[in-house]
């Protein structure tokens, strides 16, 4: 691994820790000039790398009291029953992420509400008007000792 790599790691970490870091504080932590530590950032973003910058909002603030991972799998294999499905997780607000994984599912997906209630609201209204879901295997989280999404 070249210096250069090293240097551009150690900027992503820092940005992925506190993407609000002054350019002249992030430029100390990783040993470089504010001016070259700039050009760095800048050329990571204008090449994608780093793709955006976001607050990350307590669940508390947003009414957030349930959070499950959900597992489904379709009964419809087809392109456009996956496509439908996930048309359906973009509409509805209690998906916060939705990823199209390999195994025995074809989905899981992250659902964040209010509470029990709601979730089973969810879980009917949403997950039970899918036509072609097969199976659903809901993943309660209890605690989450390391979360590092952003």
């Amino acid at each position: 691994m070249s210096t250069d790599d090293q240097i551009n790691d150690r900027i992503l970490r820092e940005l992925s820790r506190e993407g609000r870091l002054p350019n002249t504080e992030l430029a100390a932590r990783v040993g470089l000039s504010p001016s070259a530590c700039l050009r760095r950032v800048q050329d990571l973003e204008r090449r994608g790398i780093i793709a955006g910058y976001r607050a990350v909002i307590s669940p508390r603030a947003r009414n957030i009291g349930f959070v499950a991972y959900v597992a489904v799998g379709l009964a419809r294999h087809a392109n456009d029953a996956q496509k439908a499905f996930e048309r359906t997780c973009l509409a509805a607000p209690a998906v916060r992420e939705c990823h199209n994984i390999t195994g025995t599912m074809e989905y899981l997906l992250r659902v964040e509400v209010a509470d029990l209630a709601a979730y089973k609201q969810f879980h009917a209204d949403v997950l039970g008007a899918f036509p072609w879901i097969a199976t659903i295997t809901t993943h309660v989280v209890m605690d989450s000792p390391k979360d590092e999404r952003a």
